[in-house]
């Protein structure tokens, strides 16, 4: 079982020779570890500055700010062998496909020289907080506050569902600088906050369905001052941000879904192969034949949309419908796959022990983050 066997479009030999470096990596430092560090519930900060150290991390970061200055077809190659070999949602893809881009395109010379080349180290994790309890996909309804007090902001909220945020050095937040204005989006900016600020607080590391190696958080803020050059960007721009960097992160749980759906097919492969019932193959039923052709060809159909999506968006072409679009359909097509395949092993596909379980479990999540997949659908809806 191995991505290579899929004809891709994509990519050039020079993401491919990388690819192979990914996943020795995985394979070597991530899959073994996978099961211990879903039992801790977090994964070790020790293993990112490992991953920095192979240009894994971050890898359209510009020369001049310690990156390799590559394309985001690297970044797609750590997301797929990470979702096909890694078996652990490390947070390296929060980190490289989306929180980079905001201090690439937003940030200020200052905010780039001090945090660029440690997120590419991995000496720095960080996370952006959107959620807040309450609110879900509603951003212009956040309610945590960054008021001016001279030459600071201080902060005051609450944020929920952050991953990376047990974790996290830095944190980009979400927050309101003007309460008053009107529409309510104009008022949303975003603000830098060291994890060792006064008053900033990390609450519980959730209790999840899936996924549960990755650190998901609440974090408090109570009076956390910060300097306003902390802001990121212009005040008052955050929404018009948030909304432009959307199709890249949408576009990259694409491409982890499609992957992930790729491993739980093959797994399941050689699960009926080998699992004999009534004297002969499962595989040898029709009806397995059948719901497995079946997956087979729309998987197919899904790698040829991902490296259209993933070409339009190297150019820089990519549309906010379209990269709602594919976070729409990879996802809805990988919860198909784990719901079938894990079908087809019957009542092993129930027990933990098996990786369909919990690849089912962490599946789920997909089609609720980045935007719930009834958001992505108002959002083409509205360009119709």
């Amino acid at each position: 079982m191995s991505l290579d066997v899929i004809p891709r479009s994509a990519y050039n030999e020079d993401h491919e020779a990388f690819r192979q470096t990914v996943r020795r990596f995985l394979l070597e430092e991530v899959a073994p570890n996978s099961d211990k560090w879903a039992e801790a519930g977090i994964v070790p900060k020790s293993i990112w500055p490992k991953a920095g150290a192979l240009g894994m991390l971050c890898p359209t970061v510009p020369e001049e700010f310690g990156g390799l200055g590559l394309d985001f077809g690297y970044n797609a190659i750590v997301d797929e062998e990470s979702s096909y070999y890694g078996r652990a949602a490390t947070g390296f893809s929060l980190q490289s496909d989306i929180v980079v881009n905001y201090l690439i395109s937003y940030g200020s010379e200052e905010q780039k020289q001090k945090w660029l080349p440690k997120m590419v180290s991995g000496e720095v994790i960080t996370a952006i907080a959107m959620t807040e309890p309450g609110t879900g996909s509603d951003l212009q309804g956040m309610r945590t506050t960054a008021k001016k007090d001279g030459n600071h902001y201080v902060i005051n909220g609450s944020k929920t569902y952050i991953t990376n945020g047990q974790n996290a050095d830095l944190v980009l937040v979400c927050c309101k600088t003007d309460t008053d204005i009107e529409p309510a989006w104009k008022g949303v900016s975003i603000v830098l906050v060291e994890a060792d600020s006064e008053g900033f607080q990390r609450g519980r590391n959730l209790d999840k369905i899936g996924m549960d190696e990755a650190d998901t958080s609440e974090l408090f803020f109570n009076d956390v001052r910060v300097p306003i050059t902390n802001c990121l960007g212009e005040e008052g721009k955050g929404f018009i941000y948030l909304m432009s960097e959307l199709p890249q992160e949408r576009l990259s749980i694409a491409i982890g879904a499609q992957s992930s759906a790729q491993k739980a097919f093959d797994e399941t492969v050689e699960f009926t192969r080998d699992r004999k019932a009534f004297g002969k193959p499962i595989l040898d039923f029709q009806n397995t034949r059948f719901v497995l052709a079946d997956l087979k060809t729309k998987l197919q159909v899904g790698w040829a949309h991902l490296d259209w999506a993933l070409a339009r968006h190297l150019k820089k072409e990519l549309t906010p419908e379209e990269g709602a679009a594919a976070k729409l359909w990879h996802t809805e097509l990988q919860w198909e796959v784990m719901d079938k395949c894990l079908q087809l092993h019957g009542g092993a596909g129930y027990m933990n022990e098996y990786a369909i379980a919990r690849s089912w479990r962490a599946a789920r999540v997909t089609r609720i983050f980045g935007g719930t997949n009834e958001i992505m659908k108002e959002l083409i809806g509205r360009k119709l």
